[in-house]
């Protein structure tokens, strides 16, 4: 009986070590397990705070690009504003405006100078001014139409009467009654004229 009992105080010593075995496997299991779970963790936090860090930059880098952007729009519509104020001064000032006034001038002088006189000296002074005028316009590119004498030409006569004569060709200008000027190559103004109108040629 008694060696009976030993072998079962043995069997069941051998089950109860086996159960601590397989309960201690479990425990080192389930902490490899939480272990290995923490890992996943900590590596799924760093993963995802890498693409905020990322996305901090991105958006960064946005601001920094549309800053510079509203600089560039504002430096571009300070150059434009002031591109368009140089161009209406120059339009407001430029040479032809300032010709203008003159040729009333040369109008007032070719007229005297046609009149006759017996002050010789007084119209030899009026001459000499008369042509001081005509050199500064000159230097100005300011020159005079040649009316008289010339085919008529639409673009720089303007033909105020039709003269019917046989002394000269049939559109030839006859008379010049206002004389006509060019700035460089734009028409200030077209010379006033009287055309030839001759039927016999």
């Amino acid at each position: 009986m008694s060696k009976g009992n030993g072998r079962s105080d043995i069997k069941g010593s051998d089950i109860n070590r086996s159960e601590e075995n397989t309960a201690l496997d479990l425990e080192h299991e389930l902490q490899a397990s939480g272990d290995e779970s923490e890992s996943v963790n900590s590596r799924a936090r760093e993963e995802s705070s890498a693409p905020e860090s990322d996305l901090q930059k991105l958006k960064a880098e946005r601001d920094s690009l549309l800053d510079r952007l509203a600089r560039m729009q504002a430096e571009f519509e300070n150059v434009r504003r002031r591109n368009i104020k140089e161009q209406q001064d120059f339009r407001d000032y430029a040479a032809v405006d300032s010709i203008k006034p003159l040729l009333p001038v040369l109008d007032s002088f070719d007229r005297a100078l046609t009149v006759k006189s017996d002050a010789a000296e007084f119209r030899n002074g009026v001459a000499l001014i008369y042509k001081q005028l005509l050199a500064a316009l000159s230097k100005l590119s300011v020159q005079p139409i040649v009316a008289k004498g010339e085919q008529f030409d639409p673009h720089v006569h303007e033909a105020i009467e039709m003269v019917e004569t046989t002394d000269a060709p049939d559109h030839q200008v006859i008379e010049e009654l206002q004389r006509g000027y060019k700035y460089k190559e734009r028409l200030l103004r077209p010379a006033m004229v009287k055309v030839a109108k001759n039927s016999s040629r």
